[in-house]
């Protein structure tokens, strides 16, 4: 019966011949015993090296009673390589996932801290992508004055859209769109898509300003997609029901089911990262400044977080306008230089 590799073997081997190639010279079992992490004795390793040799993963040289590794020693080595790197790749990839539960772990019990601390209630959204940039744009004709729009975004999130036009293109006219719009459009972000490109796209595209302007809406909606899905995590609902001012009539429960619609709260999202113009600073929004109907007879604090690489998200604090500003502000301050240490700090 074929003799097989178990681990011992496997780390003799390995000793072997990356003492051989540091020394270029035939390898021994003593030199092989002052491995630490072996703790076998010379005569063990000895027996092990035999069966080695006899599997054809190392050979004995004549002049020498030291071994160095075959040609088949040699690829069993470079497989293992290859076989580590693979190893430390799907670590890697386990790792990051680990780190994405871990922050949602994070960002629920923050919300939980920040309701019990100001006893309002807090809300607080999972990171997106920010500043996500156009990568390609493609124009081509179906049927009779119908295009097909094929955006995409980094990520590789992929947008096809029909559009109807007024007027048929003709294959050099469709040609010249594309150049205009990859051109003029690529590598931009939603924020950089700014008027004066635009203007400057509609002016290039002289006749076929209406088709920029049907594309250009379709490239937004593109950039946008990334937030469709993103998770928003509340906490302190009831805490409403303290301040008389929010719990009149049916206020309370507008404000609560307002908490618990996940659409919604992502629109308000939307709504204060356009506001911020990505800066992370603490932004109050005092009664009718606030973008949700029901948050009228609110205010609101809120908060950009930052983990890096474009992933961010928002923190927000419902309350009554009496609020307690100065405690609010504090609270969020500290909430966020957490977060900021507990993930930026693994990426340095």
């Amino acid at each position: 019966m074929a003799m097989e590799l178990d681990d011992r073997k496997v780390t003799i081997l390995k000793a072997i011949i990356k003492t051989y190639l540091e020394t270029g010279e035939p390898v021994g079992s003593r030199t092989i015993s002052k491995y630490s992490d072996l703790k076998l004795s010379s005569a063990t390793i000895r027996n092990e090296m035999s069966d080695l040799e006899d599997m054809g993963y190392i050979i004995q040289p004549h002049t020498s009673a030291g071994r160095i590794p075959s040609d088949k020693g040699y690829r069993f080595y470079v497989d293992q390589i290859e076989l580590e790197k693979d190893n430390e790749v799907m670590e890697f990839k386990e790792m990051m996932v680990q780190k994405v539960d871990k922050l949602e772990l994070v960002l629920r019990r923050m919300a939980q801290v920040l309701a019990s601390n100001t006893n309002y209630a807090a809300m607080i959204s999972g990171p997106s992508y920010h500043k996500t940039k156009l990568k390609f744009i493609q124009l081509s004709k179906m049927e009779e004055r119908k295009l097909l729009v094929v955006v995409v975004v980094e990520g590789n999130i992929i947008k096809n859209t029909m559009i109807d036009i007024s007027d048929n293109l003709t294959d050099e006219e469709l040609l010249n769109l594309n150049i205009l719009l990859n051109s003029s459009l690529n590598g931009l972000t939603i924020e950089e898509i700014n008027l004066d490109v635009i203007s400057k796209l509609k002016v290039d595209a002289g006749a076929h300003r209406e088709v920029v302007e049907l594309v250009l809406n379709e490239v937004a909606e593109a950039i946008r997609a990334g937030g469709e899905d993103l998770q928003i995590y509340t906490s302190g609902a009831t805490n409403i029901f303290k301040y008389p001012e929010l719990s009149e009539g049916d206020k309370a429960s507008r404000l609560i089911g307002t908490l618990e619609h996940q659409e919604v709260l992502q629109e308000f999202v939307a709504e204060v990262n356009a506001n911020s113009d990505g800066d992370s600073g603490i932004q109050v929004y005092i009664g009718d400044e606030t973008p949700v109907q029901s948050m009228k007879d609110c205010s609101v604090v809120t908060a950009n977080y930052d983990l890096g690489g474009g992933l961010r998200g928002t923190i927000g604090i419902i309350g009554p306008k009496r609020m307690d500003y100065e405690k609010v502000l504090r609270t969020m301050q500290n909430l966020m230089d957490q977060l900021d240490g507990a993930f930026k700090k693994d990426e340095r």
